[in-house]
């Protein structure tokens, strides 16, 4: 498993982060996000967004659960914050979803292990200061350790971000 720490200076900087990844996903790619109330999840999902060529508002799905944007892929934007039971992921056909012709971004997926798949990169946002994050990013199966590394890659040179790579095991 590769693991990678992105830190960013800004919520400009946690956008770029987001923007870095999208010339990168292809479809049936998945970020699960985790972190607190206020990380950043939403931001490095708008710079997603806008890497993909997303030319509405990006918000968070949180009374919605799902947003769909068109992009060059569609985004699936999920947000399980009010989701009770894992058994409401099957009344969103988020199986389906996850599998289907866009990317996927979940926030708060980490609440239910069976909404975590195989293949995906996990994401975990820490609140170093009010504008500083430091993104871990945990490739999980072939493609999730890929897509981590080169979005790490895609993001070394940014501007108030710095990547460093952690030991693969």
């Amino acid at each position: 498993m590769i693991d990678v720490t992105i830190d960013s200076a800004s919520q400009d900087a946690t956008q770029a982060v987001g923007s870095a990844l999208g010339p990168i996903v292809t479809p049936g790619d998945v970020v699960i996000l985790s972190g607190d109330l206020g990380a950043g999840k939403t931001q490095l999902t708008k710079g997603l967004a806008t890497g993909l060529g997303v030319s509405e508002p990006v918000t968070s799905p949180t009374f919605n659960i799902l947003l769909v944007h068109q992009g060059r892929l569609p985004l699936y934007h999920f947000d399980l914050y009010r989701i009770d039971t894992a058994g409401q992921l099957e009344d969103l056909d988020y199986w389906g979803m996850l599998e289907a012709d866009g990317v996927s971004v979940v926030e708060w997926g980490d609440r239910f292990a069976e909404a975590v798949p195989q293949e995906c990169v996990v994401v975990t946002i820490h609140v170093v200061d009010d504008e500083s994050r430091s993104l871990v990013l945990s490739g999980r199966g072939v493609r999730g350790e890929e897509l981590a590394a080169a979005w790490a890659r895609a993001c070394a040179g940014l501007i108030g971000v710095s990547v460093s790579f952690g030991a693969s095991s």
